[in-house]
């Protein structure tokens, strides 16, 4: 019997000895095709999923290899039947290929000609494939090149797709040389991604994941697309290329509600895009606009449905996805893997930072305890209100502001979901307030003003989840999210993950409210992080504001 730091069982899950010595080269081995879902203090729960399998298959690890690490960190002995069902399953990744054919064109070829029959009688894959042309291959539409490849996923027969790409319209795109080069961890996600064509690179925040765009541009050499969630991200993206680029301001178009240039280089936000009108879509037709050589979708685990929709007309072209995390609360991952690519390149965030591309962060749960009178408001609310109840309780607001004095000399974030809390906030520790209303204009001057020092303490809606460029944050207070979110834990984290000029240590507070359900999604909106290596210290209130807590009014 080995003394590793796993143990395996039959129903898929893996159990990870947090202290055990081993712990960390364990998570390193298991991370790129076991999910993690508890991570409480000693023992972490992950699992093996169909999903994690398969990308890791199109990562380029083998059964073999998965085998290898179970076994070898092991405590004891792998259940057989688990390790079977392991190498079954990511056997199926690529029995089935999505190929260009000399004289058939787009067809789908069986490597297992059983396998073949077998999906081609499914009335799930109706209208998607043509004629039988033999034994081995089915002509397929290339309009139904996306749609094949969900539905397949969903049959359980993942197809690999080697059917290739259009180069799309030249436009020649170099990265500057005054003065900077790509990191190591973005020249291999680069490459990953090259390599297949298409797919999605998860760095986190902070780790330059626009440079990573960057240098995919000036690798395809090629009209782009990207997609943003906002427009002030857009205008960030757009600084970046005109800084890292060979791009000047003309070759690079905004399309967003205030503008609607398309140029060789155009960024566009999801919101323009996802707006109807008369339950059609009007925008979506700038996907058509030009002879894309490559998309880049920007956040790509926020990607809203219409956008799923029309990416699956768009399997000829290159598209790059980025992200710090791949977790969808809406449980899509299976679309974004059909549609954008399987994950080509994903760095733990604990080895960026080890490297001194992020800044070490201490994550802390400060849990307060409510007045008689909260406590009463919170029991007899109605149960799908309770969480903003709690979430919103006037008795945190001293305890933020105990932790914006502790970090005076720092700048500070102050991030939460609902906007009457945000507007106490503001008045309460006399700053000023950035949520969905706050004009693009409004939105740069005081993001201007933060990132100078002029402004210490700035406090953020849920615009502030993402694609924000705020490099000396170093604290973020999150007072309220959106109910057990993982993904807005990690982008919160992210907002002050840049490293900082003087070395500093980041700091990430989550401020519950104890014995209600606040503290339930709080361990729940942790385990993304936890997976990534963070550990969440617990303080009460009183430890923050001292024995006498303020009263709230």
């Amino acid at each position: 019997m080995s003394g590793g730091p796993l143990i395996v069982q039959s129903d898929k899950t893996l159990l990870l000895e947090v202290d055990h010595p081993d712990a960390k080269a364990c998570r390193m081995a298991i991370a790129p095709f076991a999910e993690l879902e508890r991570s409480p203090e000693h023992v972490h729960t992950y699992r093996l999923t169909p999903l994690g399998l398969w990308n890791a298959r199109a990562a380029g690890h083998d059964a073999e290899s998965v085998v290898d690490s179970l076994i070898k960190y092991s405590r004891y002995p792998v259940p057989h039947a688990l390790l079977v069902d392991v190498a079954e399953t990511m056997d199926r990744y690529g029995r089935l290929q999505l190929v260009n054919d000399p004289t058939h064109g787009l067809v789908l070829r069986g490597l297992d000609k059983i396998v073949l029959i077998e999906v081609a009688k499914s009335k799930k894959l109706a209208g998607m494939l043509g004629a039988k042309i033999d034994d081995e291959m089915i002509a397929v539409h290339p309009s139904e090149r996306g749609r094949l490849k969900q539905a397949l996923l969903k049959l359980g027969w993942p197809a690999e797709d080697l059917a290739g790409y259009v180069d799309g319209e030249a436009h020649e795109i170099d990265l500057a040389e005054d003065g900077w080069h790509l990191r190591s961890y973005q020249q291999e996600a680069v490459d990953g991604f090259w390599a297949g064509g298409s797919g999605v690179v998860v760095l986190p925040c902070g780790a330059g994941k626009t440079l990573v765009g960057a240098a995919a541009m000036a690798t395809a050499k090629a009209t782009t697309l990207i997609l943003v969630t906002n427009t002030v991200a857009g205008r960030q993206w757009k600084r970046e290329l005109i800084a890292r680029t060979s791009l000047t301001e003309d070759e690079i178009g905004e399309y967003s509600g205030e503008r609607k240039e398309i140029r060789p280089v155009t960024i566009a936000t999801y919101q323009v895009l996802t707006s109807r009108r008369g339950g059609v879509y009007p925008h979506l037709d700038l996907f058509g606009a030009r002879d894309w050589g490559l998309v880049i979708y920007d956040e790509v685990h926020l990607l809203p449905a219409p956008i799923f929709r029309f990416t699956a007309d768009l399997q000829a072209r290159r598209r790059l996805g980025l992200t710090a995390t791949l977790v969808r609360e809406d449980g899509r991952e299976g679309d974004v893997f059909s549609l954008i690519g399987p994950k080509r390149y994903d760095a733990p965030w604990k080895d960026i930072e080890a490297q001194g591309w992020i800044a070490p962060a201490e994550c802390v749960e400060v849990r307060v305890t409510l007045t008689d009178a909260e406590r009463m408001a919170y029991a007899v609310t109605e149960a799908e209100e309770r969480y903003r109840v709690a979430a919103t309780a006037r008795t945190k607001l001293p305890v933020v502001r105990a932790l914006v004095e502790k970090h005076r000399d720092d700048q500070v974030l102050v991030i939460g979901a609902y906007i009457d809390q945000l507007h106490q906030l503001g008045e309460y520790l006399d700053a000023p307030i950035v949520q969905g209303s706050t004009t693009n204009k409004e939105r740069e001057r005081l993001f201007d003003a933060f990132r100078s020092g002029e402004l210490r303490t700035l406090v953020l809606s849920k615009v502030g989840n993402f694609s924000i460029d705020l490099p000396e944050a170093a604290v973020a207070i999150q007072v309220s999210g959106t109910f057990g979110s993982r993904q807005e834990e990690a982008q919160r984290l992210g907002r002050v993950l840049r490293p900082k000029g003087d070395g500093r240590q980041a700091h990430f507070y989550t401020v519950v409210s104890r014995d209600t359900i606040d503290t339930e999604y709080a361990a729940h909106r942790q385990r993304f992080l936890a997976e990534q290596g963070y550990a969440y210290t617990i303080v009460d209130a009183d430890d923050i504001l001292g024995p006498a807590l303020p009263q709230i009014d």
